[in-house]
């Protein structure tokens, strides 16, 4: 059955870094949705008609939904936890909670709070890290299913350097990841992410099998993590010795393509940039873990004049907010810091389109284009009386969209789609 949805209408079609034709907006707009896929997107005037149920939504802005392409399912009860760098709160936070998720009750609950809170900040779309136990990836990828979501995840592949709780071995991690990639991948909207946690916790036989799984599946993302914290990178190099730099552990290993997704990329070296601009792999901004854990400073622009892919993420729980809009909003006082402007169009070009480019997904999702994926997100910026009052003074779109991503939270979304279907216990145009 067919579906309107109304309100002012923004998606892009280019990168505003790049061109300044880069956006659709249209101030009276409409998506016609049918089979949760978008079939038509125009001035509302061109596709209303008498027998066509429609929900109005004005004067929201209705986006592409957010994705978040790097966070951490099993750290929904370890998001805020004080004082620790990197290392530290690995061992004294993390492992232990990522232990919890043997059991698959406790799996299952969790699950479902993850994913209604990426809902509720207008994120549809996300690829996550799960713990070492293979229930924990089936929780979250059975929920995903019946939430018709678009989930990249998989079991991390971890076997030293953490609680045995939370170790495999290499066997082990490439039997669990093949035999969840085999069920899973391609399923619905589900795709299955080889899950090397980091050169840290993984050795190099363990390496090699994730090589393995590498190649004889070279559909499936990749994803890890890669030069966060200094005193990180350094122990890396005591563990693999033969190595040239952080980077070289993966290449070494076969891991380096378009699908690699590698968590935080700050301390790089000159080689490492220049093999992950050849090969394709994609550095992720954490900016609200970089802060947290005091990690340091994203270079958007040195990555992005090298010719590096760059996504922005959440990655909760080091990350401290699951809401992609407090991640712009810190990103860009990061990229500030760094003497890099991040315009607001850039803000969200990046959390929508951009993102699902760097995942080599941008026909089926962070976008409005007939066939993708009706995936949406209304936001009100003027959600809270500090941001209606400052709305009171703005003037452009652009000036809005700041608004959103310096004011913004999970207030600010009125209602997330996924596949056509409101998700949100949303808030009528009314009473906002």
């Amino acid at each position: 059955m067919q579906h309107l949805i109304r309100g002012r209408v923004l998606d892009f079609h280019a990168d505003p870094a790049d061109s300044d034709d880069n956006h659709r907006y249209l101030p009276d707009g409409a998506i016609l949705t049918e089979g949760g896929k978008i079939v038509a997107v125009d001035d509302y005037a061109n596709l209303a008609r008498p027998d066509l149920p429609e929900t109005d939504h004005r004067p929201w802005l209705i986006l592409p939904g957010f994705i978040d392409p790097h966070i951490h399912f099993p750290q929904v009860q370890v998001i805020a936890s004080w004082g620790a760098q990197l290392l530290d709160w690995l061992n004294t936070y993390t492992f232990p909670e990522e232990a919890r998720f043997a059991d698959s009750d406790h799996a299952t609950r969790m699950a479902g709070f993850f994913l209604d809170q990426l809902i509720a900040h207008g994120t549809t779309s996300a690829a996550a890290f799960c713990s070492v136990h293979a229930t924990s990836a089936e929780a979250l990828f059975t929920a995903a299913e019946a939430r018709d979501m678009a989930m990249i995840a998989g079991k991390v592949m971890m076997d030293r350097n953490a609680l045995p709780a939370v170790q495999d071995t290499p066997q082990q991690g490439y039997d669990d990841s093949k035999r969840l990639l085999e069920k899973w991948h391609g399923r619905g909207r589900q795709r299955y992410a080889i899950t090397p946690r980091f050169a840290i916790t993984s050795s190099p036989e363990q390496m090699e099998a994730t090589g393995a799984l590498a190649r004889e599946y070279p559909q499936c993302h990749v994803q890890t993590h890669m030069s966060e914290n200094l005193e990180e990178i350094d122990f890396t190099l005591s563990l693999y010795p033969r190595a040239r730099d952080y980077l070289d552990v993966y290449e070494s290993h076969g891991l380096l393509s378009e699908r690699l997704l590698l968590g935080h990329c700050i301390h790089l070296r000159e080689r490492e940039i220049m093999r992950m601009a050849e090969s394709g792999s994609r550095a992720v901004f954490c900016p609200t873990s970089n802060l947290f854990l005091g990690s340091g400073l994203f270079d958007r622009d040195g990555l992005r004049k090298a010719g590096v892919t760059t996504a922005v993420a959440t990655d909760v729980g080091g990350g401290t907010s699951y809401s992609m809009l407090q991640t712009l909003n810190e990103g860009y006082k990061i990229l500030q810091l760094r003497g890099q402007m991040l315009h607001p169009l850039q803000a969200f070009h990046w959390a929508t389109r951009g993102n699902a480019m760097a995942l080599g997904m941008q026909d089926n999702i962070g976008t409005l284009a007939p066939g993708s994926a009706a995936d949406l997100v209304v936001l009100d910026a003027r959600a809270t009386p500090a941001m209606a009052m400052r709305m009171e003074r703005a003037e452009t779109l652009s000036e809005e969209l700041f608004i959103l991503q310096i004011m913004g939270d999970d207030r600010s979304v009125a209602q997330t789609y996924v596949s056509g279907r409101p998700m949100k216990a949303g808030r009528s145009p009314a009473s906002g």
